[in-house]
């Protein structure tokens, strides 16, 4: 959809220390699956119920069994909570996720959410009670955010779509309508290697960007925001809120507690790409483990994979709005895709890319 654009490895940029998984992606985690339904529909003036439709749904999915037989190693982290986000609390208290991860639009999340309650029943008959994990962000700039038209058909369609690999990003999925930095935003996704007592383990991210200052925006550690803006009349900076849902997926076997603070080291990851989790952001972190949970590494060694979750975080986001191309929505509202070459100026001019 739209035209090819880069990634951050594309332009040259060696984000952190650590080495990139073989696709740099979520989906690089063995087991580890994701789907997109993009909905894109109508032009002109807001009608609520009938569009512009600029949505999506995404889905997660930590293996390829029956989550709620056999359930991940979950945590869960809120940065500012802004937002709406379901299933949190029992993730919380019970350390596991037995569903997929699903990510939409804010006023979608319920009906999106009761979808996925319908895909959990008829994968375990004689269970009357699930917990849902689902996030979200408001895509209500360019969509028809009222008129809650992610359906039933599009969560399955995205369940049974859930591939790897997968490196869409940008305008794709639940990241349809979203901004990043003032600029198109969306879906991201990054990962890292680590070597840990003579293991490899994989760490991935994927990112729903909706976030930012636009001034803030940096691609390692680059401001590019000093030096370039989008349009004027596109950007408030009293209203430079948004939200962001960040998905931290691991191979390596740690326990719910260590799980959380790996979980919570991607804030910093958001940090170094510019986002501030200002007071109208909702900024949620989800993390799972696709081990038996048996927890076997040392607090102690822990640290790459810290180290991992904020590379890769960092790359996510910035690739959410690297990859966004121009979208134009409800009441022709735009958000304009980052101009790749103005970037590549200003990399170039502080000695960074290629």
């Amino acid at each position: 959809m739209g035209e090819e654009r880069p990634r951050a490895a594309d332009l040259g940029l060696e984000i952190g220390i650590m080495p990139r998984g073989a696709h740099n992606a979520l989906t690089d985690v063995p087991g580890v699956t994701v789907g997109h339904v993009t909905l894109i529909d109508g032009e002109g003036p807001l009608y609520i119920g009938r569009g512009p439709v600029r949505t999506g749904v995404t889905v997660i999915k930590p293996h390829q069994g029956n989550l709620f037989e056999r359930k991940v190693v979950g945590a869960v982290h809120v940065l500012n909570g802004f937002g709406k986000a379901i299933g949190f609390l029992q993730v919380s208290e019970l350390g596991v996720i037995e569903s997929p991860i699903m990510l939409t639009s804010t006023l979608s999340i319920w009906r999106a959410t009761d979808a996925l309650i319908d895909y959990l029943a008829d994968q375990n008959p004689g269970v009357y009670s699930f917990n849902p994990v689902v996030g979200e962000c408001n895509d209500g700039f360019l969509n028809d955010i009222v008129g809650r038209h992610v359906r039933p058909e599009h969560v399955r369609a995205a369940i049974d779509g859930a591939r790897s690999p997968n490196t869409d990003e940008g305008v794709v999925g639940a990241g349809t309508g979203m901004t990043g930095f003032a600029w198109k935003g969306g879906i991201g996704t990054a990962s890292r290697l680590c070597e840990i007592d003579g293991e490899t383990y994989t760490l991935g991210v994927l990112t729903l960007t909706n976030t930012g200052d636009p001034r803030e925006l940096r691609m390692d550690g680059v401001r590019i925001g000093r030096e370039l803006l989008p349009p004027p009349d596109s950007f408030d900076p009293t209203r430079a809120g948004g939200s962001i849902m960040m998905v931290v997926g691991i191979d390596a076997p740690v326990d719910s507690r260590q799980l959380g603070r790996i979980g919570r080291r991607a804030a910093m990851g958001l940090a170094r790409a510019g986002g501030i989790a200002d007071h109208s952001s909702g900024d949620f972190i989800i993390a799972f483990s696709n081990t038996d949970g048996s927890g076997s590494l040392d607090d102690s060694e822990l640290t790459p994979l810290f180290r991992a979750a904020i590379e890769s975080t960092e790359e996510a986001v910035i690739n959410s709005v690297l990859r966004a191309h121009t979208v134009v929505g409800r009441d022709g509202n735009t958000r304009q895709g980052i101009p790749i070459e103005d970037v590549r100026r200003i990399l170039q001019a502080n000695g960074m890319g290629s």
